[in-house]
């Protein structure tokens, strides 16, 4: 009988500030070591703020063996990729979804050709990963279309107590001004739709709400065409009243929830979507489109839509703005949501996950 499995590690392409794959590496780094394994971070990448929370990359050859598992997070091909795929360790593949290349067309080639070969590259690992898990069914479906032969569903689980911490004073007195404030957080690039959520707004601002404002909150670097194309869009609609704010830290994030009064997303591609449970933790109703894996992510909450007309969306935001009985009944649907987050215990579902790789050591 072989030896159950001790080390069990990770392999990044990048630990950034923030983000979901970086918290749920830390997170998943800190139940396997409560359960008794030895569990590092590694990373091809670290942002200056997660100094210490990961090794390098080119370390990962000294603790490599054929009885270490390895837990790869695919989002992008990469170097971390490249070793992943030809250490000796037994390779568990977690999947964070990839956007679907065409979203990038004629905004950033780059980004274009990181997802194009991601995409490719992503059946090449089925016959060398032992188990494969995926941030929803959603996901999951695409790993058994690329030839993936036993895979699983890990969701995002949220630490709730991370968010339990005073928000930014500066961000509630720049906001928490009487206005509403309609809010979006998320990387501002093309699969996001932006530009939907900008025609949305501006017949909200002018048919519903004069003092509205819009926020969007997330990383705007990484496209920057599609930011001046965006730009361009509020010049004509003559918008007034749109903060881009950019990457935030925690307490500025928590900052614009707490001033935010509904959290609008209509976005075509989510593998999950980290930001929508954040929104209902804040007590924000949530208005999502239908797409990828968001109808999964809200689990029957929120306001969930099936068309993105501007006139139908503003009409919804507005009814939530000013009927108290619709807008409790939506935050009634979403704490039946958070109430089943707040009742699973995450490092239990992560053993259980990795019990057909990990075996009795779970």
């Amino acid at each position: 009988m072989s030896t159950p499995p001790r080390r069990v590690h990770q392999l990044l392409a990048t630990l950034s500030y923030g983000d979901a794959i970086g918290n749920e590496a830390l997170a998943i780094q800190a139940r396997l070591r409560q359960a008794g394994f030895e569990s590092d971070i590694f990373a091809e990448t670290v942002h200056p703020r997660m100094v210490g929370h990961a090794r390098p990359l080119w370390q990962y050859p000294e603790v490599s063996s054929p009885e270490t598992v390895c837990l790869f997070h695919f989002a992008v091909g990469s170097p971390a990729g490249r070793l992943a795929y030809h250490v000796p360790d037994r390779l568990v593949l977690v999947y964070h979804n990839i956007t679907p290349a065409e979203h990038f067309l004629g905004f950033q080639n780059h980004l274009f050709g990181l997802c194009y070969h991601g995409r490719r590259g992503l059946a090449a690992f089925a016959a060398r990963t032992e188990l494969a898990l995926a941030k929803s069914e959603f996901s999951r479906r695409e790993l058994v279309d690329a030839g993936f032969e036993r895979t699983g569903v890990l969701p995002i689980v949220l630490d709730l107590e991370r968010y339990v911490r005073e928000p930014s004073r500066v961000v509630r007195r720049l906001y928490d001004d009487g206005r509403t404030n309609v809010l979006f957080v998320g990387r501002i690039i093309p699969n996001k739709k932006i530009e939907d959520v900008l025609r949305a707004f501006t017949v909200y601002q002018r048919h519903f709400d004069r003092r509205s404002r819009l926020l969007l909150v997330g990383d705007d670097l990484g496209c920057p065409n599609y930011v001046d194309a965006l730009a361009e869009r509020i010049e004509a609609l003559r918008l007034r009243d749109v903060v881009f704010a950019g990457h935030v830290d925690d307490a500025d994030l928590f900052g614009y929830y707490s001033v935010a009064d509904l959290f609008l997303c209509l976005s075509e591609h989510e593998g999950y979507c980290v930001p929508l449970m954040e929104a209902m933790v804040f007590g924000l109703p949530v208005v999502a489109y239908d797409a990828g894996a968001v109808a999964e992510t809200l689990g029957g909450a929120g306001v969930l839509l099936a068309q993105k007309d501007p006139a139908l969306v503003a009409g919804v935001v507005d009814r939530l703005q000013r009927d108290d009985v619709v807008r409790k009944a939506v935050l009634a649907t979403q704490e039946r949501t958070l109430a089943s987050v707040r009742a699973t215990d995450f490092g239990a579902l992560l053993l259980e996950r990795l019990a057909p790789v990990l075996g009795r050591a779970a």
